[in-house]
Order: structure tokens, then sequence, then C-alpha cells
């Protein structure tokens, strides 16, 4: 028997990976705080519920994509949770990006309730959510894993296991930390490009095919030569995985120079331009300090 999915968070990149799966013939039940980012989603077929235990009492399986672990906490355990509703047995399936801590205390939170845990986070970047080809990294038991192998097959292309419950964690914030020290390069090498008078353009696809290049490069390099600097992924969620990171150096003892680097300047780039803004405007900080702009045509405004 096909197994049915609620789905809690319908933001930016949620609404993508909840997308995948109803177009994938899944039976999705969602829900966000705001009932318009399900607008897409219902007109799919997916079905609507007022709050978590709503989704929960009607699902097999809850999948979470929340911005903070407060949030994630208040949404399992909190009053009409999901706790509240899913049947013991059943599992909750958080991909949100958290803490390995944070997942190991509410997995045991939800395994008090005889729910299990697993835990999924992506990485790849929104634009490869929206298509189906985003990375997912999965910790908890194999068998979990197996169980819900064919819904993260529909919302990714590479799905791989890091190990028990809290892996996952550990190695998405690591993936994340390299993101954006490789964005604030990516940065500055465009800008040293510039001011040595070679045209933009040029530069980027140099790079592109160069042993200097990245993904982020690739990705995140396009919309700022255009200008429009949305990755969607926000300032204050970069600032809370580099936090994670270096919350693991601490923890490890490995000392993260680079991440802390690129920690303060992501604090700086949010008291710039607020928590709201694209984490890609980091390399704005650099743009204004030189009063030179990395802009270039024929880049797309969103990827």
């Amino acid at each position: 028997m096909a197994v049915t999915y609620g789905f809690i968070g319908l933001g930016h990149l949620g609404r993508h990976l909840a997308g995948s799966l109803v177009r994938a013939g899944f039976d999705v039940t969602v829900h966000d705080l705001d009932r318009d980012n399900a607008k897409d989603l219902l007109a799919g077929g997916a079905r609507w519920a007022d709050d978590p235990q709503a989704v929960a009492e009607a699902v097999d399986a809850v999948i979470t994509c929340l911005p903070s672990p407060r949030v994630s906490e208040k949404v399992l355990a909190g009053e009409r949770g999901i706790l509240a509703g899913l049947k013991s047995g059943r599992t909750w399936i958080e991909m949100s990006t958290l803490d390995e801590q944070e997942v190991l205390r509410l997995g045991k939170l939800a395994a008090d309730h005889g729910v299990r845990m697993l835990e999924a986070p992506v990485t790849g970047g929104v634009h490869l959510a929206a298509s189906g080809e985003i990375t997912v990294i999965t910790g908890g038991d194999a068998d979990l894993h197996a169980l819900h192998l064919p819904a993260f097959e529909a919302m990714g292309n590479k799905i791989f296991r890091a190990g028990p419950l809290g892996k996952a964690s550990v190695i998405k914030v690591i993936t994340n930390m390299l993101a954006f020290i490789h964005l604030i390069a990516t940065g500055e090498a465009l800008m040293l490009a510039k001011k040595g008078g070679i045209d933009l353009t040029g530069a980027f696809n140099i790079i592109k095919a160069s042993s200097g290049n990245s993904f982020v490069h690739e990705t995140e390099g396009q919309v700022i030569l255009n200008g429009s600097y949305n990755i969607n992924f926000t300032m204050d969620l970069a600032v809370k995985d580099l936090g994670f990171a270096l919350g693991f150096g601490r923890e490890y003892g490995v000392p993260l120079d680079l991440a802390g680097h690129a920690l303060q300047t992501f604090i700086r780039a949010r008291s710039t331009y607020g928590g709201d803004a694209w984490s890609s405007q980091v390399v704005k900080l650099l743009e204004d300090a030189t009063g030179t702009d990395l802009r270039a045509p024929g880049f797309p405004a969103e990827l």
C-alpha cells in the first residue's frame, strides 16, 4: 500500500519539494501559515489541512521544511502539533537544516510519543528542487530510508544515506559552509577581474572552464552578474547555517578559519541589507566598498 504524506512548510524550498511529490502521484496533504503558498499544490491535487495535527491525522508520514529549530519544535510538539495527531509507529521526516544535537533531541521527543524520525535535508539550490533534481541526504534507520526512498527519488536525483540520525545534519551543514565560502570567493574573483579590465561575461566563462570553478560560481555567479542576487536563500538562513558549522568546529576540535571569516562577513551583510535579503547579496559588500558593480548582460534574474 502506498505511503501517504503530509507536508508542512511551503516556503521557497518546501513548495517545490511538495510539488514534486504531487506531480509524481503521491497522496499529499499540505499546511503552511500562508494558505496562498499552497495554491498551485491544491490545484495539482494536494489536500489542505488547517494545522499540523490535522495533517498528521490524515497521513502515514509527515514531512517538515521549516526555517529554524524553534519552529520545528513548535510544529512537532506544540499545541495541535504533529505529535498530537500522528499514530504510533509512523514517521516524521525533517527536511529542515538543523544542528545535530537538535536533531537528536527532537528525535527523542518524537520517539517518546512512539513516532520514528528520519532527517532528510537537501542541497543544491531551490532551482534544483523546482526541477526535481536536488540532492537528498538522509540520516536515520536504514529501513526508514528504504521505505521512503520512492518519495525522495521523486524530489531529487541523488539520494544519499549519511548514517544514523544526526549525521545528515552534519554533512549538510558542511556543504552549506563550503557554499558560503565559495560565494564570497567568487565575488572577490569577479571584482578582481573587473578591476583588471576583463569583460565580466568572459571572466565568468573562463572561471567556469577553469580549475577555480565551483558549483556556486556557476549558479549564484549568474544572479550576481544579473544584479537580482535572487537565489531564494536568505541572509538569516546563511548566518544560522554558518553558526551550526562553527558549533561543530568547537565540538570536534577543528579550527575553521575560513568559515569563521565567512560568518563575520555574512553577519556584516545581514546588518547592512537585512535578514530577508538574499544570501548572494553578501557580494554587494565588496561592490559598495569599491564603488563598482558586477553587472553583465545576458544573465538570468533567477535560476
